[in-house]
């Protein structure tokens, strides 16, 4: 896991804030949302992973450093 630096949490907060919606491109767990899944994000926990409540369902967070989202509007 890479560790975050507080300016790297302080900027996630801010392009990520509650309420963006992304869409996932890449995640390693076999667990992921299909690609191409949307989400809403409610929050960067201390390790800078987005928390994201999938449309599908799912609860998995995006890892920082390691899974891959955009933003996406609507």
């Amino acid at each position: 896991m890479k560790l975050i630096r507080p300016e790297e949490f302080e900027e996630l907060c801010k392009i990520y804030p509650n309420g963006t919606r992304v869409e996932l491109l890449q995640m390693n767990d076999i667990q992921a949302p299909p690609i191409g899944t949307k989400g809403t994000v409610y929050g960067v926990d201390d390790t800078g992973s987005l928390l994201v409540h999938w449309d599908n369902g799912s609860g998995l967070s995006v890892i920082y450093g390691e899974d891959i989202v955009k933003r996406v509007t609507g």
